[in-house]
């Protein structure tokens, strides 16, 4: 007779709302084990009876075959006591926490089980557009609290019919304790309005839709996080309309690809970002154009691909949509997207000629999320759908931690029971509905784990009148300011759990309050996250005139960096062609009217823009900077110019003195773009260099999402550059590094 025994199995991760329990339960069927799962107060806890050698064929394959929309981070394994089961059994919910810290599954690209009965004639959710599984659909963006069940989410107002029910209460079914189950019977569906005829809906609202984008039109589509604009991203002229009626100039519009075949011809893909590209989270992936569309991604050498994900993208594609779609954030320019159906009828109108309503409501607005693969690794540049709101770092801390990041690209993150969630891609601050949906995700976050505010240790930027800032210090709990730039190298370090490690921090960006109260920006530290980052070397400064204005208009930044430079030729004349905005700012500069001290690097890529020949207004940020690495691609590598450190400061005046004289005498600007970026890469290598001693460079700040400056990096340092990979370089990063900080602030003062 075989030996039995018993386990005790307390699984933790993204291991809720993901079909694990059934998963479990077949396992457990497969290898003939009694006993019980239930969903536990921060994980799966799982009790198995029977032979030894299924016991542990069992412990692995609870691992090894997790289902692909879960993700186990820990195990923990203990010998049980057996008490006689005979059958294996799903159970209730633990009904004892008075907490709930389980991680809330993020919303996930439809299944190819669920895809196979969408257009299968025999099977009663063909064309069903809200077609749904526990392996698949939406989670994060319906759910109104936890525990993860029918009545907590926007699903609510719809009763399963009895087969939707069966399927539901059957452990052995796909569908157990799917809590989006529906069916064409007992569910909502989709409805095509205001194109000037009458309401359709189901299979004929999205035929009609397909149509309408096929003719040109520009469709309004209810997605899983919000609305998009949808258009031909092949028809030039639909594509203007678009721009024209969303104020939109020149920013980067992101496409839907009818299928990875269509993906391949539009960028060039590799192995590793084929695969991030397909993977369940289904980001907008960044890569090399291989066919240029006209007005989707101007002076831009690369293109943002998505495929598919909802079950309503592949109904249009199926119903004639054009192959490549537009498919941009529906809102208007610079305001966060439209998610609910009466606010996208009218704040749309003028824009859409058509909207494909959903009547399932979306209790949170999640945003696409961008991704990109390069030689150094792959990077998040917007974390949002299919990645929010899982935990992505252990924080050293038992108090709960809000880190409510800064005002540009804002994200926030909470920390409970040690863990890290961090928020979907909120927006900039400076705009009022950005800052209602910043009040509404903190308040949300909190709700979910069962937080108040007197609790929370809050972390914010320092710079005293940043929004985030002002709202964290009127809210009830502690408060502890962290500095910018060392939050960006901070944030690299908490998503490899590096607490204690000495490296050498370089934080790049456009703006961030420094300890000295002016503009820091191109900024080198050494220390560790425990230990604290002092700052050892710097860009050497330079009058901004105008503060936070010359952020639009690279010559008025240009006017500061090259205010220390004489005998300049006259910048108003060809080749240079400044306007008449550079006088103005450097009379700004002569009467010391509004002007600031500034080490930005962002600042310093947007002067050489402007000689180089980007003299206009920008129209989204980072566009003069993007598109002086899109010159610099276009030559071949070149020897760098003298860029020399001294006494802690990164002298930028003979590197600027080099690049007016060669574009003077006509050198050709792609060279001299990319002879630039080879300085900065050099000059990097050499402060680490000096300052390094075999430490790891952290390095960090938006500066950091230029593929060429990153690849050229990692090919001179290899795996000792350290980047970030699970947050944004940019500021969407920062609630990060402040919550990892204010960790270790937290234990300071514990400890005195």
């Amino acid at each position: 007779m075989a030996a039995v025994g018993a386990l005790d199995l307390r699984i933790h991760g993204v291991v809720q709302g993901v079909g694990f329990r059934p998963f479990v339960y077949r396992l457990a069927k497969r290898h003939a084990l009694a006993g019980w799962v239930l969903n536990g107060e921060s994980g799966v806890v799982v009790h198995v009876e029977g032979a030894l050698a299924a016991l542990d064929a069992f412990a692995h394959a609870v691992v090894d075959e997790a289902p692909a929309a879960a993700t186990v981070a820990s195990v923990q394994t203990t010998t049980g006591v057996r008490e006689g089961f005979r059958d294996f059994v799903i159970r209730a919910s633990d009904p004892t926490a008075d907490r709930p810290t389980a991680r809330i599954a993020p919303d996930m690209a439809a299944c190819d089980a669920c895809l196979r009965e969408l257009f299968d004639p025999d099977d009663r959710r063909y064309k069903y557009p809200y077609i749904n599984c526990t392996d698949c659909g939406p989670r994060y963006s319906i759910v109104l609290a936890l525990p993860y069940d029918r009545p907590n989410t926007t699903m609510a107002p719809w009763a399963m019919c009895a087969r939707c029910a069966a399927e539901y209460h059957d452990p052995a079914d796909r569908r157990f304790h799917a809590q989006p189950v529906a069916c064409p019977a007992c569910g909502p569906t989709y409805v095509l309005r205001g194109d000037g005829r009458e309401e359709l809906r189901a299979a004929a609202a999205i035929d009609a839709a397909a149509a309408l984008l096929r003719d040109g039109a520009i469709v309004a589509v209810k997605g899983i996080g919000g609305y998009h604009l949808a258009c031909d991203a092949a028809n030039a002229a639909a594509v203007g309309a678009l721009r024209e009626r969303k104020y939109r100039k020149e920013r980067p519009f992101a496409v839907m690809a009818r299928d990875l075949a269509t993906a391949r011809a539009l960028i060039e893909l590799d192995g590793e970002a084929e695969a991030l590209l397909a993977s369940v989270a289904r980001p907008i992936v960044l890569a090399p154009a291989r066919r240029i569309l006209n007005g989707v991604a101007p002076d831009n050498r690369e293109l943002g691909v998505m495929l598919p994900y909802a079950p309503l993208h592949h109904l249009l594609f199926a119903s004639g949509a054009p192959g490549v779609l537009v498919l941009t954030s529906a809102n208007r320019s610079s305001e966060p997207m439209v998610f609910d159906n009466d606010e996208a009828l009218a704040s749309l109108a003028g824009i859409a000629d058509a909207f494909l309503t959903g009547e399932r409501r979306i209790a949170r607005r999640v945003d696409d999320s961008v991704a990109r693969v390069t030689a150094a690794g792959p990077s998040v540049l917007r974390r949002a759908r299919g990645l929010a709101p899982q935990a992505i770092a252990t924080i050293p801390s038992t108090r709960p931690i809000l880190a409510v990041g800064g005002d540009l690209k804002n994200a926030i993150a909470l920390v409970v029971g040690g863990q890290a969630f961090v928020s979907q891609h909120i927006g900039d601050l400076d705009h009022v509905p950005a800052r209602d949906a910043f009040d509404e995700t903190v308040r949300d976050l909190c709700a979910m784990y069962g937080m108040r505010e007197d609790e929370l240790l809050v972390a914010h930027d320092a710079h005293p009148e940043y929004a985030s800032t002002v709202y964290a210090r009127a809210m009830a709990g502690e408060h502890v300011a962290i500095q910018h730039h060392r939050a960006h190298v901070a944030s690299v370090l908490a998503e490899r759990g590096a607490w204690d490690l000495e490296v050498v921090g370089a934080a790049f960006d456009g703006t961030g309050y420094g300890d000295d109260g002016t503009i820091w920006g191109g900024e080198f530290f050494a220390g560790s996250v425990r230990g604290g980052f002092t700052r050892v070397a710097h860009l050497r400064g330079a009058p901004l005139p105008g503060g936070d204005a010359a952020a639009r208009f690279p010559v008025q930044a240009a006017a500061g960096f090259l205010s220390e430079l004489s005998d300049l030729p006259d910048l108003g004349a060809a080749p240079f062609g400044f306007p008449a905005r550079y006088e103005h700012a450097r009379a700004m500069i002569e009467k010391n009217v509004r002007v600031f001290r500034t080490t930005s690097m962002g600042r310093l890529f947007d002067t050489v823009a402007a000689l180089l020949g980007f003299t206009r207004e920008i129209t989204f940020e980072g566009q003069a900077a993007m598109w002086l690495e899109h010159l610099a691609t276009t030559a071949a590598e070149t020897a760098p110019y003298d860029f020399p450190l001294s006494a802690g400061e990164l002298d930028h005046r003979p590197l600027l003195r080099a690049v007016i004289d060669d574009r003077a005498r006509g050198r050709d600007a792609g060279v001299i773009a990319r002879a630039f970026h080879t300085s900065v890469v050099g000059a990097i290598v050499r402060v680490h260099g000096e300052l390094g001693e075999g430490r790891p460079l952290a390095a960090s700040g938006g500066v950091f999402q230029n593929r060429l400056l990153v690849e050229s990096l990692h090919a001179r340092l290899g795996a000792a550059l350290w980047l970030n990979h699970v947050v944004p370089a940019n500021d969407g990063g920062l609630c990060l590094g402040q919550a990892a900080l204010a960790a270790t602030e937290a234990r300071a003062r514990q400890s005195v």
